[in-house]
């Protein structure tokens, strides 16, 4: 029997691989994250397959010459000149690859779908979500369609009077900042690693903007992460007090990925989220970036674990165990890999020195966020 919530949100179409060879996104990630749930048996009652948006659905954002590019690129199974050179598509960045139209549309429609369990006041789950760096009018940064910008437009039109969107993923969440740059009724708020590609997100947006950016020195830690969450990010719901909150949860910024510098471990992450999750009626939270197959699996497994109201610690069963060690990746090499990768889920949190970068960060958050919503 389905119940009220939380709602786990996924599909196949993630346990097969995309991305080609040679992509950083060519590992196990949601697809595994599925069969460990199964394994731990955390998805009973709480499954909810993943639909697939429609186009209508799409040119809410995306423009209807990029949709069709797309369109024609998946069936040709390459991009050609033209639309490799308009739309950043059949790039090494945005490769085409077998699967890739209806993959993009069902991570879109799953996190519609969790939009539409949120307005009832619960949290879902949509982890193949987090796509945001899409552009409406093409690929960019390993995103095709922009999933988060479609579940706060679902959250809009079913009735929600403010959205705060939060990213927490190591790269700076550009995407939804354009798409709702404009729109008094959503607050975003990016905290992501200074220097990093897309090499935006610098600043605040201004008085009234609804716009905020915490670029983050490199070595970012658990310490600093609950600071500032303390300090910026709980008060500003807290007096905004949003109808509903979306959540990017990149595993990006986790000790140990190759494409970012940060040192978090998931469980700051999962704390992070939390926080957030009690606070506001109803969340979506999504994945997001992530490349390094173990930590990624590990933390949005365990991500799922605290959201439908586990604890851990959480050993990895043996037949995950199995699972893990089958995995190759060129990003990380053997000596690089750690033990407690294949021991448990869950990381042991650390405590380090608050820098006074972040401090910084905090007392620049200024009070003109009291007025945007």
């Amino acid at each position: 029997m389905t119940q009220s919530g939380p709602y786990f949100i996924g599909g196949d179409v993630y346990r097969r691989p995309g991305f080609g060879n040679n992509h950083p996104l060519a590992i196990p990630r949601v697809g595994l994250v599925m069969v460990i749930c199964e394994a731990m048996d955390w998805l009973d009652g709480h499954y909810l397959e993943s639909p697939e948006a429609d186009d209508a659905a799409l040119l809410r954002y995306h423009c209807p010459d990029y949709l069709e590019a797309v369109k024609r690129a998946a069936r040709a199974g390459r991009a050609d000149p033209d639309d490799r050179a308009h739309y950043q598509l059949g790039t090494m960045e945005n490769p085409i690859f077998d699967g890739l139209e209806q993959r993009a549309r069902t991570t879109c429609g799953g996190s519609m779908l969790a939009a539409e369990k949120a307005l009832s006041g619960c949290v879902a789950f949509n982890p193949a979500g987090g796509t945001h760096h899409g552009m409406p009018d093409r690929a960019h940064g390993f995103c095709y369609f922009n999933d988060p910008v479609m579940a706060i437009m679902t959250l809009l039109d079913g009735g929600a009077g403010s959205v705060f969107y939060l990213d927490l993923d190591a790269h700076h969440g550009d995407g939804v900042e354009t798409a709702f740059a404009d729109e008094k009724r959503v607050v975003t708020l990016s905290i992501h690693e200074r220097g990093r590609w897309p090499g935006t997100g610098l600043g605040h947006g201004g008085m009234g903007s609804g716009i905020y950016n915490y670029p983050v020195p490199e070595g970012f830690n658990d310490s600093e992460l609950a600071a500032l969450m303390a300090g910026a990010v709980l008060p500003m719901i807290e007096t905004l007090k949003p109808d509903a909150c979306v959540i990017t949860c990149g595993a990006d910024g986790l000790a140990g990925d190759p494409l970012s510098g940060m040192m978090l471990s998931n469980v700051a992450l999962w704390d992070a989220v939390t926080e957030v999750t009690q606070r506001v009626p109803g969340t979506v939270v999504l994945g997001g970036g992530g490349y390094n197959p173990w930590t990624v699996a590990r933390c949005w497994s365990g991500l799922w674990g605290r959201l439908s109201g586990r604890t851990p610690p959480w050993p990895v069963m043996d037949s995950i165990k199995v699972r893990f060690a089958e995995i190759d990746c060129d990003l990380i090499d053997d000596e690089d890999r750690d033990p407690r990768w294949f021991a448990f889920l869950d990381d042991e949190p650390t405590e380090a020195q608050v820098r006074p970068e972040v401090t910084a960060l905090i007392a620049d958050t200024g009070t003109d966020w009291r007025e945007v919503v």
